[in-house]
């Protein structure tokens, strides 16, 4: 069969962030299976979209008309993709020269519409001692508890995944009702993050994609890797904390769209043997070894399970129907 054409898009919103994503848009094109093209969409910000167009004259750089956000400046850059195939990778993420080669091999099966690979992280300082791999996913990669071979799953992360272009539409695209929340203080805040969760727009899209095409299937990938930047600011206990409650207020919005049973399913098999079995790793090395970090990385296991609990118990309490994604 003939291998499908794919588009790789980038989305920025930021200059902080111009250094990363020359490196980005150079891992792809050094791909062995180069992109048809590469797209960069600029979130709401002309300045910074007239800067990427100088810098980068082979890269269609476009600026997103959707809504702000993550979210919108995806369907932007699908609207303007001519591939089969979408690949998106971050803007503060490198792509291994096979990246693409390893996603694309997997659409010969007509029935994969979608495929995702691991995401390492590249940490800007030491990785933290107290920092459990079980929780990768805290810092957008991939964690302990995944897949270690290629296998089917419910949804992809957003820093490495594609989908066949038509299905994209088909599906309606990414919802933009799952929205970043200004900052406040933290009692507010806590409570604004409740009623507008800021995370898993990517697995509400997900189980949508399942949902419009029954019997098709979503892969992971782990040979098709990319590395992520972990800013110094997201290696604190604070982030690790924040994130977790955000992500238990997203998931009572997966909850409520799809239902406990379909929506929290990858969750409640994550809970039940990735955490246990990480807990007790960490209690057993301490034991061993007679060390304070795998001590730290147990508490972290144990602090993360318990705030992604109360951030799902305040989504549930407070989130109401306000929270439906627009698509």
């Amino acid at each position: 069969m003939r291998a499908p054409s794919v588009s790789v898009v980038i989305c920025a919103y930021t200059e902080e962030r111009l250094g990363e994503l020359l490196r980005a848009v150079d891992s792809v094109a050094g791909q062995t299976r180069p992109p048809l093209e590469t797209i960069v969409v600029v979130d709401h910000n002309e300045a910074l979209r007239c800067r990427i167009e100088d810098l980068l004259p082979a890269v269609k750089v476009i600026g997103s008309s959707s809504p702000p956000g993550l979210s919108g400046a995806r369907n932007a850059g699908v609207a303007a993709a001519a591939g089969d195939v979408v690949a998106f990778i971050d803007d503060d993420a490198v792509a291994e020269p096979t990246w693409l080669e390893h996603l694309s091999v997997q659409y010969a099966r007509d029935e994969v519409v979608g495929v995702g690979g691991l995401i390492v992280p590249a940490w800007a300082s030491a990785r933290p001692a107290w920092f459990p791999e079980e929780f990768n996913w805290v810092v957008g990669c991939s964690y302990r508890g995944l897949p270690s071979s290629r296998r089917s799953v419910r949804n992809l992360i957003g820093a490495n995944m594609s989908f066949r272009r038509e299905a994209v539409e088909r599906a309606g695209g990414f919802a933009s009702g799952v929205g970043r929340v200004g900052d406040r203080s933290t009692g507010l805040r806590l409570l604004a993050a409740a009623r507008s969760p800021k995370e898993c727009e990517e697995t509400e899209f997900c189980l949508r994609l399942h949902a419009r095409a029954p019997g098709r299937v979503l892969l992971y990938e782990p040979a098709a890797v990319v590395r992520h930047l972990v800013p110094r600011e997201r290696s604190t206990w604070r982030y690790f904390l924040r994130r977790c409650y955000g992500e238990g207020t997203s998931k009572a919005l997966i909850a409520r769209l799809a239902g406990r049973g379909r929506g929290l399913s990858s969750e409640r098999a994550y809970a039940a043997r990735a955490l246990p079995s990480g807990l007790a790793r960490e209690i057993r090395g301490a034991v061993r070894d007679r060390r304070l970090a795998p001590l730290g990385r147990a508490a972290a296991i144990a602090a993360g399970f318990a705030t992604v609990a109360t951030g799902f118990v305040a989504g549930l309490a407070f989130g109401g129907s306000a929270d439906r994604p627009r698509v």
